[in-house]
Formats: C-alpha cells, structure tokens, sequence
C-alpha cells in the first residue's frame, strides 16, 4: 500500500494551515500543532526543513513564525512531499542506478513506472490551495471530491 510518511502528511496539514490564513504575516510551529494535535517538535523539524527547500520563509523574533514562500495555487503536494521525503517510487525498480537481477524476464516494470507517473502526476495537479478550499464545506454542505485517479 502506497502511504505518505507522517512527516509529509504533517507537511501537507502545516502548509494548508497556512494557506487557510493568509491574513497572518507569520504562523508559529506551536500554532499549528496545537491546532492539529502534532508534536511541535516534529513539526518544527519539517518546517524548517520547507524552509530549506524554497516553500516557506521564516521570521524569527517575538512575531515570527512562518509563511508560504510563494502562492498556494502554486505550491503542489508533490512539491512538499518531495521535499520532505525525496523522489515517491512505489517499487524501488522504476528509478535508480541499481541493476535489477530480473531485467530480461521483468514484465511489471514498465506498467508500474506508468502508475509511478500517474501518481506523481495526481499530486502535482493538486495545490496548496486546492487542499484549503476542499477543508471548507461546499455550498450545499458537501465536500466535492478533490481528484479523481482512473488506472
């Protein structure tokens, strides 16, 4: 089963946070793990390492935090995942220098590198914003699905 790692999942919460409160010019760590119940420590550690990556800016002082580095419309969740967690492969064949003991029999690599792509392609489609907007309840009281993957 394909999971993010809770780091990435933690990521993605913190990022639409900030999304959802824009009038904020800076959001502490503590603010948002104590609005979502996640170890601010932990939460830190992956702010900062955003931070490193281009997707947040930090202020320090009494009225710092964070903030999104650029729009939430332009920032994907697979731009955050990769951040956090590196390259997504659901089996470690599809990519890499590492020479398969199966290459000349393998017949599952190719349409797993398809289902790598469309994956990545799916997260790359959905933004910061779109994570925000799908967290308010739509006009009529339901949520409308953010994504549709068809294999």
């Amino acid at each position: 089963m394909l999971r993010l790692t809770k780091k990435a999942d933690y990521g993605l919460i913190a990022l639409k946070f900030l999304a959802e409160h824009p009038e904020a010019s800076a959001v502490s760590a503590k603010d948002v793990a104590e609005a979502y119940k996640i170890p601010a420590q932990l939460l830190a550690k992956i702010l900062q390492t955003l931070t490193k990556k281009g997707l947040l800016r930090s202020q320090a002082g009494m009225n710092g935090g964070y903030a999104l580095a650029r729009d939430a419309r332009a920032i994907s969740a697979f731009e955050v995942i990769l951040a956090i967690d590196g390259p997504l492969f659901i089996t470690s064949c599809t990519k890499g220098e590492k020479s398969c003991e199966l290459k000349t029999s393998c017949t599952i690599k190719e349409p797993l590198a398809r289902v790598n792509e469309t994956i990545a392609g799916v997260l790359q489609s959905i933004s910061i914003q779109d994570l925000a907007e799908q967290a308010r309840p739509a006009a009529k009281g339901q949520l409308e699905p953010l994504v549709s993957v068809t294999l």
